[in-house]
């Protein structure tokens, strides 16, 4: 339900403005007529939204309800202004399914009002939906949107949940760290000022906790504005890609290089099936991929597709996919079954995926237990060390 600005005029002739809620002009004029009044002119009050990408799982959400819907008869604006209205959802999505509906009353194609509400509603989705209104089976291809949505938020939340207890781990030793040398270390300093010679561990060992004890409000600001300028820094296009190189190439490469290729492949599936051009595929799959190294790189295999060259020997050059991806598209364009043969890289690829952020998980957690163990164990040696001394130079003396 939009708010409209009105002006209205009364049984003796005097005009008034105002703001209303409804539905429709029908809905207007009859809360007006109830009250006695008579519509002159209304407009609809704008009310800007900052507009920003809508979740994985709201995308999922919505093309399954949309496809839902569609598939037992109702009509578009019906089915927006159903989801509109549940109770469910943000009130951004009410927002947005509000503006997707008034364009739609107006005459404007659904794909073409998702595409000026970009960013809230993603390329990919927006040319699918565009091909399906082409060819008639919107419903179809948004309940194929909504599985491949789904699988992508799924496959990011066991990421996250996978990475939590490392992440918990590395809280643990800051706090012990910050404990140590801000509480405990203090203590040993009236001790330690007695003996002429202290061992160099203990001296840096003091120099730190001396630092953390005392300018430990500095030590946060500059923490945080390393955190503020690091993600400013990072959005640098020079920057981002070499952060983006280094994330195909470095320790957890071969793990980046499954992910990215299993949403490559599961995007192109949804394109290719839909009856888009190959090389228009590419140009929109391409952005759904998250890595810029590898987004760069297309520009030359959609050169070498236009020229008539093959997917699979186009993608077998790209830097960021596994060599299985090319493998799986010669197949495909071979047996002319390419959509299906994607569907399944992307299954399996998915798979592999879980199954790699499981192993990385496993060897984290030691190597996290021994860092923090190095570093406690280190402090203790600082701490015994001088102790030590004494007590053998004591021996030595007697």
């Amino acid at each position: 339900m939009a708010e409209y600005r009105y002006t209205a005029q009364t049984e003796k002739g005097k005009q008034i403005k105002g703001k209303i809620s409804a539905g429709d002009e029908r809905e207007i004029g009859k809360k007006l007529q109830d009250k006695g009044l008579t519509l002159l002119y209304y407009e609809e009050v704008s009310k800007k939204v900052a507009l920003k990408p809508l979740k994985k799982s709201q995308l999922s959400d919505f093309c399954r309800q949309m496809g839902e819907l569609i598939k037992s008869g109702i009509s578009i604006l019906r089915a927006l202004e159903i989801e509109g209205a549940d109770e469910s959802i943000t009130h951004y999505e009410k927002e947005l399914y509000s503006k997707l509906r008034d364009r739609v009353v107006q005459g404007v194609a659904l794909s073409t009002a998702m595409s000026e509400l970009y960013p809230a509603f993603p390329p990919l989705l927006v040319n699918m939906f565009r091909a399906a209104e082409s060819s008639g089976n919107l419903d179809s291809t948004a309940l194929r949107l909504a599985v491949q949505y789904q699988k992508e938020n799924e496959l990011e939340s066991e990421a996250k949940s996978a990475l939590t207890y490392p992440k918990i781990l590395a809280g643990l030793i800051v706090l012990v760290v910050g404990v140590i040398f801000g509480f405990i270390m203090p203590q040993f300093e009236e001790l330690f000022s007695e003996m002429p010679v202290l061992p160099a561990p203990t001296r840096v060992l003091l120099g730190i906790s001396d630092m953390v004890s005392h300018y430990w409000y500095l030590l946060i600001i500059f923490a945080v504005l390393i955190w503020i300028f690091g993600g400013i820094i990072a959005r640098i296009p020079v920057v981002k890609l070499q952060v983006d190189k280094f994330k195909v190439k470095g320790p957890l490469g071969k793990l980046q290089k499954v992910i990215y290729s299993a949403r490559f492949a599961r995007t192109m599936s949804s394109l290719y099936s839909a009856g888009i051009p190959i090389d228009q595929c590419l140009a929109i799959g391409r952005q759904t991929i998250g890595n810029s190294y590898i987004e760069m790189q297309f520009t030359e295999v959609i050169k070498r597709v236009q020229a008539g060259g093959l997917l699979s020997d186009a993608l077998e050059e790209v830097d960021g996919f596994v060599s299985k991806l090319s493998a799986v598209v010669r197949v495909g364009e071979e047996t002319g079954a390419l959509d299906s043969m994607l569907v399944s890289a992307a299954d399996n690829l998915d798979f592999a995926s879980e199954q790699a952020l499981n192993r990385m998980v496993k060897y984290v957690e030691p190597v996290m237990i021994v860092i923090m163990a190095a570093i406690v164990g280190t402090i203790m040696i600082g701490v015994i060390l001088p102790i030590y001394q004494s007590y053998s130079t004591i021996g030595a003396g007697m």
